[in-house]
Parts: C-alpha cells; structure tokens; sequence
C-alpha cells in the first residue's frame, strides 16, 4: 500500500513535515508517493503531473490510499480515469473550523472563542489574543517553533474531544503516534 498525503494549506505541509520530522506521523515517508506529503486539494495534471505518473508506474497489485488533510473538506476529490483502478480509498482528515483551532486549544482559549465563533474566525480570534507577530502561522519556522516542545498527541486528543466531524471526516490524532 502507497499513500498519497494532500494537503489544503501550508500551514498544514508545515505541521505535517513537523510530524514528520519528529518521528511521529504515523505514515513512514518510504509509503508515500514521492516520499513526500504535497501542497494540493485535487488530483490534476494542471498542478503535478508527476504525482498521476507514479502512481500509474506503481506495480500492478499496489493500490494508493488517498488521505487529505484540510479544514475545510467538503469539495469532492476528482480522480482521474486513468489511475481510478490504483486507488483503492481516500480518508479525510480535519482540523476544523481552521487550523488556528489547536493553538486556541493550546492557549486554554476555547471558552472564550466559543461565545463569539458565531462572529469572528480562528485565525482572527488567536492573532488578536497573541498579536501578528506571535502567531504567524503562514511562516513555516513560526509554525514548527510554536509546537516544537508541545505534546502534539495530548493536543490534538483534546481538539478531537472538543470537536464535531461528518461521519466521513476524521481527526489528525489519528495520524500520530502517542
């Protein structure tokens, strides 16, 4: 099995390759297509072409699961004809309603985000709680340096405790190791 790792933002790539990097994502890098998570919600010869092309060189029995990471999951995934024999699911993991969530988890803010989520975003609420300049999350360093020394696992249990999915839709701890 081959797994191929979507992801919506960079801000996701960014904790992702943290993960990564740290030993704890669950999916060992020699699984992946290209060795390597990528920065795009949809399968197109317009993006990396080169993407459709290894899974078409994979052996004829492997099979490629598909598992995109984003806040936002609800635009369908187009499979091209070519490679639909190769795939053989696609898992959809969330941090919804935007990745700034886990640092309002972080932050013991939760709470207080709660009485004004109706009226102000995530991103927002948390840039106004710890200032620009604290919480860039649009910088790769900023991202890694923030959840460097954090027990990722104990976090994201809690968003996942806190949070409400689809059905279809799954949580990022699962994807880490303890």
């Amino acid at each position: 099995m081959k797994y191929l790792i979507l992801l919506e933002g960079k801000t996701e790539q960014y904790f992702i390759d943290m993960l990564i990097e740290e030993g704890i994502f669950k999916i060992d890098v020699n699984d992946m297509i290209d060795m390597r998570p990528h920065h795009q919600r949809q399968l197109s010869t317009k993006f990396k072409p080169h993407l459709l092309t290894l899974i078409k060189q994979l052996q004829p029995e492997e099979k490629v699961e598909i598992i995109r990471i984003g806040d936002k999951m609800s635009d369908k995934l187009a499979i091209p004809k070519d490679i639909r024999n190769k795939i053989q699911s696609e898992k959809k993991y969330c941090t919804k309603p935007e990745f700034e969530i886990l640092i309002i988890i972080d932050n013991d803010f939760y709470n207080e985000y709660l009485k004004v989520k109706s009226i102000q975003k995530p991103k927002t609420f948390i840039k106004e709680k710890l200032g620009k300049m604290v919480c860039n999350n649009k910088d790769e360093n900023w991202v890694k340096s923030y959840f460097k020394d954090k027990n990722i696992y104990k976090l994201l249990e809690e968003y996942k405790k806190l949070s409400k999915h689809n059905k279809n839709e799954l949580y990022l701890v699962d994807l880490v190791n303890k």
